[in-house]
């Protein structure tokens, strides 16, 4: 007996292709916005959903990780707006941040010093750092200039530095 595949086929290969290669580093930059990780991960799932339901309107005029980076941040957003979510404490402890490793007390330190960054700052340096994203790729996904990226880059670095008490801070 021979399968007979639909026309959403692709879609759901593309899906799972995007699931398989983009899903450890959305729940980082999620589980930053939210500080729980399980709303990280309703993030996430949400994430792809709408990335499923978009995914014919998606015109690739930008990098499948930029697209998805930007949903996220949206669902994130609209997720810190819901009026249930200002009212529960959720401080981000280094520990519990998935995917990023704190093999020394310097980097929990640092993990830590970047939850405590204003919202702003702090989505430039996971995407720059944690991310490995382009400074023109980060522009697109949060709908701002390069040069505003780059000020924004500058000014957490400054707050670190501040915040780690260190002179020589670079990133």
């Amino acid at each position: 007996m021979e399968v007979v595949k639909g026309p959403d086929s692709n879609r759901d290969a593309r899906l799972e292709h995007m699931v398989q290669a983009h899903q450890a580093n959305l729940l980082t930059l999620c589980y930053a916005y939210l500080h729980e990780r399980g709303l990280a991960e309703d993030a996430v799932q949400e994430t792809f959903l709408r990335a499923y339901k978009a995914m014919d309107a998606f015109r690739e005029d930008c990098s499948e990780r930029t697209w998805l980076t930007r949903i996220a941040i949206n669902v994130c957003r609209s997720m810190r707006h819901s009026a249930w979510f200002t009212r529960v404490n959720r401080r981000v402890t280094p520990e519990d941040m998935p995917e990023i490793a704190h093999e020394d007390a310097e980097a929990a330190e640092l993990a830590e010093a970047i939850g405590r960054l204003p919202d702003k700052l702090k989505e430039v340096i996971l995407l720059y750092y944690y991310q490995e994203m382009t400074m023109p790729e980060i522009a697109k996904t949060i709908g701002v200039t390069v040069s505003m990226v780059s000020k924004r880059i500058k000014k957490a670095h400054a707050k670190l530095r501040g915040a780690l008490g260190k002179e020589d801070f670079h990133g």
